[in-house]
């Protein structure tokens, strides 16, 4: 199918339509006239990063990032070092995609640990080690903050500002930021952040979601379908667009609703969703 003119810059994540198998979604994208994927490491490495890699390339998508790699919090030599290869073995894995963006999510406190800034200082002793590696291999880091309510567990970045005064370290060809809507939304200086980012050059990927309410039990899981939520898409694409980002926008939705439905279904929907909500 040709690729729809409206869908040039939407990308669809993975784990919006986890329950496509990888080949069945490159099928669905291209009997959509989607031209973008964002890949997770999980269900890559169970097909084989090189045979995804041949996969994506042979039907014509580009892989607009790589999730995840990150969790660079843990203390201990063992763990630390242990995380530094994975998070290698991450940017090898990219490279091998063909994308130039890792996405990280730097993880939370370790058990018993209640020191907040020891750990973002933590991932930034990491970040000096696996930028000039991913910059080696062609691939940028993108620090993704996460909505507060993760600092504990997931990701103890939970602003914008937080991810650039870590980015800011480093040069913006290795390290720059993930702009995420359902985790920024709420943040009344996440423009003003935006517009540090796109000044920098360091806005490397943009992610829609949605919020919405009440919160699933399990709050991972509680992205919203875009345009069923609380976030202005619109006003945010305008946002990082006036920044400079031209981009990909990928949607990317954790949400066992749509999880439990037909994966052809909810990508021609998500992608219908793309043209009202966000374009028009």
């Amino acid at each position: 199918m040709t690729a729809d003119p409206d869908l040039t810059r939407f990308s669809i994540n993975q784990m919006t339509v986890t329950q496509l198998s990888l080949p069945e979604l490159v099928d669905a994208c291209g009997e959509s006239g989607i031209r973008n994927v964002g890949l997770w490491r999980e269900p890559v490495q169970a097909y084989g990063v090189g045979a995804a890699a041949r996969l994506v390339r042979e039907a014509g998508l580009t892989v607009t990032t790589l999730c995840r790699g990150g969790f660079l919090t843990a203390t201990g030599s063992e763990r630390r070092a242990a995380a530094l290869a994975d998070n290698r073995r991450a940017v090898e894995e990219a490279a091998t995609l063909g994308t130039d963006t890792l996405v990280l999510v730097c993880g939370g406190l370790p058990s018993g640990d209640r020191d907040l800034h020891g750990a973002r200082e933590r991932v930034a002793d990491a970040l000096a080690e696996l930028g000039p590696y991913a910059e080696g291999h062609g691939v940028r880091l993108a620090v993704e903050p996460l909505h507060p309510m993760y600092a504990a567990d997931r990701c103890v970045v939970s602003t914008l500002a937080q991810a650039l005064d870590l980015a800011e370290r480093f040069p913006a060809r290795q390290v720059g930021v993930t702009v995420d809507t359902y985790h920024v939304w709420w943040d009344d200086r996440a423009p003003e952040q935006i517009a540090r980012a796109g000044a920098g050059g360091r806005i490397h990927t943009f992610q829609l979601a949605d919020w919405t309410t009440p919160l699933p039990a399990g709050v991972l899981t509680g992205r919203g379908q875009i345009g069923d939520g609380a976030i202005d898409m619109r006003e945010w694409k305008g946002c990082v667009e006036a920044a400079g980002y031209t981009g990909a926008i990928e949607v990317e939705l954790f949400n066992e609703e749509l999880w439990a439905r037909d994966g052809r279904e909810v990508l021609a929907e998500t992608a219908r969703r793309f043209v009202e909500h966000v374009l028009r």
